[in-house]
Order: structure tokens, then sequence, then C-alpha cells
């Protein structure tokens, strides 16, 4: 089980008064992709013009545009709420990246009243993803929701 009490605690550690957002998503990536078990995409979509575009990651390149409505990150735009999904291959309208991706767990990141984002991690384990998982990203990213400006990027 993940020690999100750490995680979320290296974060502050790496962006609090850091005044760089792409940086502070590069870093929260980073710090995702080495620290969660059976990950294999770990990164944000920011909101431009109407749609999700790729932001900060690591894993395997990535779709660079999604539509607000469509896969598991455009649905949690469209919700405005946390989708975490146990088998994305019964998901309906999955866009996949990866075919080795087979869970995944997608949180918005709100800004000024908005969706202005999203933090997606991707898994090959199928159900690798709980409700420990979702409220411990959940509190991550209102860290980053205070230490980056997804409006200005």
């Amino acid at each position: 089980m993940t020690d999100y009490n750490f995680l979320n605690n290296s974060l502050c550690a790496l962006t609090d008064g850091i005044p760089h957002s792409i940086a502070n998503l590069a870093n929260a990536a980073a710090l995702l992709y080495d620290v969660l078990d059976d990950v294999n995409w770990a990164g944000f979509y920011i909101m431009k013009d109407g749609k999700l575009v790729l932001g900060p990651f690591c894993g395997k390149p990535a779709c660079i545009e999604i539509a607000v409505g469509k896969g598991v990150c455009g649905t949690a735009v469209e919700r405005g709420q946390t989708v975490l999904v146990e088998d994305v291959h019964k998901f309906p309208g999955h866009i996949a990246c990866d075919g080795a991706s087979n869970s995944e767990i997608v949180v918005p990141i709100w800004q000024n009243g908005r969706v202005a984002g999203v933090l997606d991690i991707d898994s090959p384990v199928f159900g690798r993803f709980d409700s420990n998982d979702k409220t411990g990203l959940e509190a991550f990213v209102k860290i980053l929701e205070r230490n980056v400006d997804l409006d200005n990027l």
C-alpha cells in the first residue's frame, strides 16, 4: 500500500514556494512514477481551448489531445470528479495510448472554479487503484492546485 503521507509531503517539499508551474508538474509526474508501484504512465493533461492537451509526464509517448467527454481523462473533466477504472478495456470509449495499460485513475485539477487539467495514472495491473489511491491522489492534486497556475502555461 502506498504511503500517501510520504508522497504528499515529498510533493510539498518539491513544489511549495516554487513559482514554475511546468517544473512543478514535471517533478510531480516524476515523483509519482518513481514512488508508485505497478504504474506505466503518470502525468498531466491541461485544458486548452476546450480540450485536454498533453503536459509533463513519465512513461511512453501519449495522446496529444483529448476531447472533453472522451476516454477516462475527458470523462473526468466532464463529470468534474475522479474516475477510477479497474479494467480500461471495459470502459466505453477508452483511448488506448499504451496497449499495456489495464487500469487507470484520473483526478481533476480545479482552478478558478473549473477543471483546468487532470492527473492521469495508468497501470498494467488490472484493479491497481482503489479508494486509498483515490483519497491519496486527490490530496496530492490539492497540493498542486495551490502550487501551479494551469491557466498561464
